[in-house]
C-alpha cells in the first residue's frame, strides 16, 4: 500500500496544482480526479464452455487484488447461441486505494511489458470516461503463462 499512498500523494501534491495553474481553475473541485476504475472481460466462447468463467474470474481478481464477478447477457441472441442469463463476461470494480494501487501497476509494470510499446491512444468519449483496451492480460506479473 506504500506505492498507493506515493501515487495518490503525488497526484494531490504535483498533478492537482499543475492542472489548477495550466486551465486557471478557480476552485480545487474543477480540478479532475478518478473516480473509478472498471476492469472487464467479455468471453464469447463461454458459450460452449462454461469453465472459461471461472479461469477468467480467477486472473482478473488476481490481477486486480479484489474478487470479479461474472456478467450475465440480457437478452437470447439464436445466431450466437447465447440465452437470456448466461454468463458471458467478468468485470470488477476498483474505487480508491485498489484503485490507486491497479493504476500504478498498469503505468509502471504492465504497460512496459508490452511488446513493441509506442504508448496509449487517447480515447476519451466526450463526457470524461476514457477507454484503454489490452489485447491479451499476460503482461501482468500475477498471470502464469506456463498453465
Amino acid at each position: 500500500m506504500a506505492n498507493t499512498a506515493q501515487l495518490k500523494k503525488e497526484y494531490k501534491e504535483k498533478i492537482a496544482p499543475a492542472l489548477q495553474k495550466q486551465f486557471n481553475y478557480t476552485s480545487a473541485m474543477q480540478i479532475p480526479v478518478l473516480k473509478k476504475i472498471v476492469v472487464n472481460q467479455g468471453l464469447g466462447d463461454a458459450t460452449q464452455d462454461k469453465k472459461i468463467i471461472d479461469v477468467a474470474i480467477n486472473e482478473i481478481s488476481a490481477i486486480c487484488g479484489q474478487k470479479a464477478v461474472a456478467t450475465y447477457s440480457k437478452k437470447d441472441i439464436a445466431n450466437f447461441k447465447l440465452r437470456k442469463k448466461m454468463p458471458i463476461g467478468v468485470m470488477v470494480t476498483l474505487r480508491r486505494e485498489r484503485m490507486y494501487e491497479f493504476l500504478e501497476k498498469l503505468v509502471r509494470i504492465a504497460l512496459p511489458r508490452i511488446r513493441d510499446f509506442k504508448g496509449i491512444e487517447s480515447k476519451f468519449d466526450g463526457r470524461g470516461n476514457y477507454t484503454l483496451g489490452i489485447q491479451e492480460q499476460i503482461i501482468f506479473p500475477e498471470i502464469n503463462i506456463e498453465r
